[in-house]
Order: C-alpha cells, then sequence, then structure tokens
C-alpha cells in the first residue's frame, strides 16, 4: 500500500504496469500480419485505454487477487452498529475519509456518490460506506457532521468507534494513519467489494477536482462489470487528461447568487492575467470545520481596503464540483449576507487544479503576468491579507 498523503497528489498504482500492457497490445495488432486488422471500435477502445492509462490525476485501480474482505463492526452516523459483513449480497464501496478532512476525503465522497448515481437503478445493489481516518474525531457526531456538511446523511454509512477498533480496521486493510503538526494524514483508499464478500480492487483518490467525474466513472464501470445485470452508465467522459485553467488563462465563471447556481443576466466572474488579484477558494462544506459565514463576510473588510490602497482586488471561487448540489452554495449565500466581491463557481474543478489548490480554504495572490506569487492554506484575517498582497505586489 502507498504511503499516506495530505496536500500532494497521490501517485498512482500500477501506472507503468497498465501503460506497458496497453503498449503490448498496440505492439502485438500492429507486429501480427497475420492477424486482421483491428476494427476502428477496436482501435478506439485501445486509444481510450492508453489516454486513461496515461492520466495522472486518474486511478485505474489495482486488483487484488481475491482476497477476502476482512470483516468488522462499527458505529455509523445513527448511532447503530453494524458489521461489513451484512451486507453480503451487494457491491461495497468501502472508503476511509478522515471525518474533520478539508484535502482528499471530500472529493472521495463526491466519487463514492456519483458512481452510484451512474448506475442508476442498479445503484440500489450497491452499498457506500465510510471508515473514519481520523483518531482525534472519532465520536458519532463527528461523523454525523461530516455527512451533513456534505448533504449525504441518507446516501452512505460513515462508521467510526474507539480508537482501537478504528486502528485493528485501518490495519486489517493497511490504510497508515498518522498525526503531524497537528495534520491527520492517511492512505485515501478506496475499495470495491464484491456481493461475495471478495475485494475486488482498490483506488487511491487523486488530489485533483477536475478528475472527480472520471473517478467516478472507472469505479461505476468497475462495479456494473460484478452487478448480473452489467447495467450501462448513465452518462460516460472522456478518461483522457483534463486540461486545468491556470492564472495565464482568461476564464469566465458562472456568478454565484442566493437562490441557486448563476445568476441570470450576472456578469461572469472573470479571472486571469491583466490585473493582479488576490483569489480565495472555498466550498460550503467549510461549516463543518470554520465559520464560514464570519470568515467570507470578513473579507469585505479586505475587498474595501484593497480598492482605497490600490491593492489586488479580491475574487472568491467556489469549488462547485465538490458541492453536495447545484444550489447549495446559493442557499448558503442567501444567509450570508452582502459581499462586496464577486463569487464564481467552479464548475469543473479545472481552476481549482490549474491554481494548484490542494486545500479548502486556499489563498491564492496572482501578479498582473498571471503568475502565483503567494499561496496560503487556510483563513487569514483582512489585516494579515493587506500584509501579504503588499509585500508582494
Amino acid at each position: 500500500m502507498n504511503p499516506p498523503i495530505r496536500r500532494q497528489r497521490v501517485p498512482r498504482p500500477g501506472l507503468a504496469g497498465a501503460a506497458l500492457l496497453v503498449a503490448a497490445v498496440v505492439a502485438v495488432l500492429a507486429g501480427c500480419s497475420s492477424s486482421p486488422a483491428p476494427s476502428p471500435q477496436q482501435s478506439a477502445s485501445a486509444a481510450a485505454m492508453a489516454a486513461a492509462a496515461a492520466n495522472p490525476n486518474l486511478d485505474l485501480g489495482s486488483s487484488l487477487g481475491n482476497q477476502h474482505a476482512p470483516d468488522f463492526t462499527l458505529t455509523n452516523q445513527f448511532g447503530q452498529r453494524m458489521s461489513l459483513s451484512q451486507f453480503r449480497g451487494k457491491v461495497i464501496l468501502l472508503g476511509f475519509e478522515d471525518s474533520e478532512c478539508t484535502t482528499v476525503c471530500p472529493l472521495t465522497t463526491q466519487s463514492m456518490v456519483l458512481a452510484k448515481e451512474l448506475l442508476g437503478k442498479a445503484g440500489n445493489d450497491v452499498q457506500l460506506l465510510g471508515v473514519d481516518a481520523n483518531p482525534d474525531a472519532t465520536a458519532v457526531a463527528d461523523v454525523m457532521a461530516y455527512s451533513r456538511a456534505h448533504g449525504v446523511v441518507n446516501q452512505w454509512d460513515f462508521l467510526t468507534g474507539s480508537v482501537a477498533q478504528l486502528k485493528a480496521t485501518w490495519n486489517a486493510y493497511h490504510i497508515a494513519v498518522q498525526i503531524e503538526q497537528g495534520q491527520i494524514d492517511h492512505t485515501p483508499a478506496l475499495y470495491v467489494i464484491s456481493q461475495q464478500g471478495i475485494l475486488e480492487k482498490v483506488y487511491l483518490t487523486q488530489m485533483a477536482y477536475s478528475s472527480i467525474g472520471q473517478s467516478a466513472q472507472v469505479v461505476a464501470t468497475e462495479i456494473s462489470a460484478l452487478l448480473p445485470s452489467h447495467p450501462k452508465l448513465a452518462s460516460e467522459q472522456s478518461l483522457a487528461t483534463i486540461s486545468v485553467q491556470t492564472p495565464a488563462d482568461t476564464v469566465s465563471l458562472p456568478a454565484a447568487h442566493a437562490d441557486g447556481s448563476a445568476a441570470p443576466g450576472a456578469p461572469a466572474v472573470t479571472l486571469g492575467p491583466g490585473k493582479p488579484r488576490l483569489v480565495v477558494f472555498f466550498a460550503t462544506w467549510l461549516t463543518e470545520t470554520s465559520d464560514l459565514k464570519a470568515e467570507l463576510t470578513g473579507l469585505n473588510a479586505y475587498a474595501a481596503a484593497a480598492a482605497k490602497k490600490n491593492l489586488p482586488a479580491l475574487t472568491a471561487v467556489d469549488e462547485t464540483v465538490t458541492e453536495p448540489s447545484e444550489g447549495a452554495v446559493g442557499a448558503f449565500l442567501g444567509q450570508v449576507g452582502p459581499l462586496s466581491y464577486p463569487v464564481g463557481l467552479d464548475e469543473t474543478g479545472r481552476v481549482a487544479d490549474g491554481y494548484g489548490v490542494q486545500d479548502q480554504p486556499w489563498l491564492v495572490l496572482v501578479s498582473a503576468a498571471g503568475k502565483i506569487v503567494w499561496q496560503h492554506d487556510g483563513w487569514l484575517s483582512p489585516a494579515a491579507l493587506e500584509e501579504a498582497a503588499a509585500a508582494h505586489p
């Protein structure tokens, strides 16, 4: 199992092997003159496989050799005791997630939910399970708070227990968990377990917002192969590397407003070169770990100071691709009150990846030339933001 990570991209297991396999298949097809030429469908499939294997932000999964999934008994967010074995007969998606995580775990959660949705009615034969990977936040209230913030209270079972019980489960599934400088590091593993209780594959979630949908599709495809009906996915997309939108690119984002996603007729929120900017990335699920309303309204003070002192103007970007619903940000902003700076919606995650976002909130100062000159993980006071902006003209 790969070592634990936090705030960095996870190297994909089996990438070299997958690439070699694709190369071998292509070589055989090209070199066997006695064999019939591949059909257009076969060629397209091989090309798609090669593109997916070359995508650094996508884990295609590692097979686990028909091992039996270790059983365990823990408690879900409703205080109910449950065992892994009680879901025999269903395909299980088992993720290990920090109950207070603001980095990679929300991406895992979202991909689990999307994978089940892609299966349509067949998703009823899939059970989503999470196991808490935070030894400092193991109460039932902690897993409920995370589930509520991400809008999945009734879509999965997020399991916890005593530290001893959790450690036993982590060890059984080779999950490394440690605390460094107050931060939880853990292996971001997502297991697919068959109806017979066999470990089929393990995936490591990548810290890449733009690939959440791709990851969901890969997992849903694996689940479909295990289900008797082999359901067709509700939608499919290319698994090739997705281009990101950096500070050097001019980008227009939908503007958020207080009754749902984008404001009809409102000017788009523009990012890119031409003038310096302070960009604040956030998501509504930060309400679990911070006073998000106070933080956002507090930024009005920086916006006012920036206009007065000729500092970089402030733009906020909601990481919409990880939100529990399209209307979540609008509903939340309706409770916040007037903001004196624009809020854009990153609906694809391409902006977050292009700006190197590794956590929420994430603060970035961008020069007029479209270069990142400063970045910070976590909230800062308006005064501290002014100081940082003044120090990085």
